[in-house]
């Protein structure tokens, strides 16, 4: 199929280098605002596409897929994840699934470091004192919070992301230790410097900082509910960057209210941007909407990908980030 003819939809707006560049090589529909196309929208688009471009608020279950026309081929999803997407039901239909993994492993580290910081040494508060215009001076008890040197902080999910999360912990002389389905190689522990826990149980009851770094699967639905954070220690924060559907949130914010958990750091929510009113009410709780893979660098580069997928599809190839199957 040439790829000059390949009729391609894109569901959000992407940087204007990535929509420039799909345009010279596709015959390709473009989002014309920034908002999540509806359910109707996307029916649409999978019944006149050859090829979707679709984002994580796109939810692609099976009902909608079953919907798609006969000429869709392709969901070359711009991003890693594919949780919004029920790749069984595409492969049953014929159509492939790719996505855009690794290049956003730096950006999403960077900021689980920022969030650690920012929970344990109360920089919103700080920042919050300056900009209402309260602050007067220096002192020495003032927004006292915690040294991240020689914390223990426990990553749940050791992937790429994990493990760029623990070079940048051991740089700020951090105890990293992780839980992981699959234990990693000798050599890569030793240079991460870091402890393996089979237990997870085990591991979060002795941890400073947990980081929440592996993705959103029926497994790992609510891996971290009401039973395990309660063995966390009450000095304990736990951090964010991956999906929200990991914590059980209401669970999470009890704990927090009662002084159960020191604080927490978060960039994802259960549900979507439907954030809960009692965590942003406290001022232990540090909330970014989404920001992890938010850099320049970043989006084009997922572009890229999808480009590069696409591309090599239609030139009768297997793409390169092809989904074989959804982790379970």
């Amino acid at each position: 199929m040439p790829s000059g003819r390949l009729s391609v939809v894109v569901t959000r707006r992407l940087p204007d280098v990535v929509e420039t560049r799909l345009k010279e090589l596709f015959d390709v529909q473009l989002r014309d605002d920034d908002t999540p196309m509806t359910r109707e929208e996307l029916v649409a688009a999978l019944q006149e596409a050859d090829i979707l471009v679709p984002t994580l608020n796109d939810r692609l279950d099976a009902s909608v897929i079953a919907q798609a026309g006969d000429k869709l081929r392709l969901i070359a999803n711009y991003g890693a994840g594919v949780d919004h997407i029920d790749v069984a039901t595409a492969r049953q239909r014929g159509i492939q699934v790719t996505n855009t993994p690794g290049v956003l492993t730096e950006d999403t580290a960077d900021m689980t470091m920022a969030l650690i910081l920012a929970v344990t040494r109360r920089i919103p508060e700080g920042l919050a004192l300056i900009e209402s215009g309260q602050w007067k001076g220096w002192s020495p008890t003032a927004l006292l919070g915690g040294r991240v040197s020689g914390r223990r902080l426990g990553i749940l999910g050791m992937g790429r992301i994990g493990q760029a999360v623990a070079r940048r912990a051991n740089a700020f002389g951090m105890q990293v230790h992780y839980h992981n389905r699959r234990r990693l190689r000798e050599e890569t522990e030793d240079a991460l410097q870091t402890t393996y826990w089979e237990s997870l149980d085990q591991m979060v009851a002795r941890m400073d900082v947990l980081s929440i770094n592996c993705p959103h699967t029926p497994s790992t639905f609510h891996l971290m509910n009401a039973r395990r954070l309660k063995l966390m220690k009450p000095s304990a924060v736990i951090v964010n960057t991956s999906r929200g559907e990991v914590i059980d949130e209401n669970a999470l914010t009890r704990m927090l209210k009662a002084g159960e958990l020191a604080g927490a750091g978060l960039d994802v929510y259960e549900h979507g941007s439907e954030t809960n009113a009692d965590l942003r009410s406290l001022t232990n709780v540090v909330m970014l909407p989404h920001m992890g893979s938010a850099t320049v660098e970043g989006r084009v580069e997922m572009g890229e990908k999808v480009i590069i997928n696409i591309k090599t599809f239609a030139d009768g190839h297997r793409p390169p980030d092809l989904v074989l199957q959804t982790l379970d």
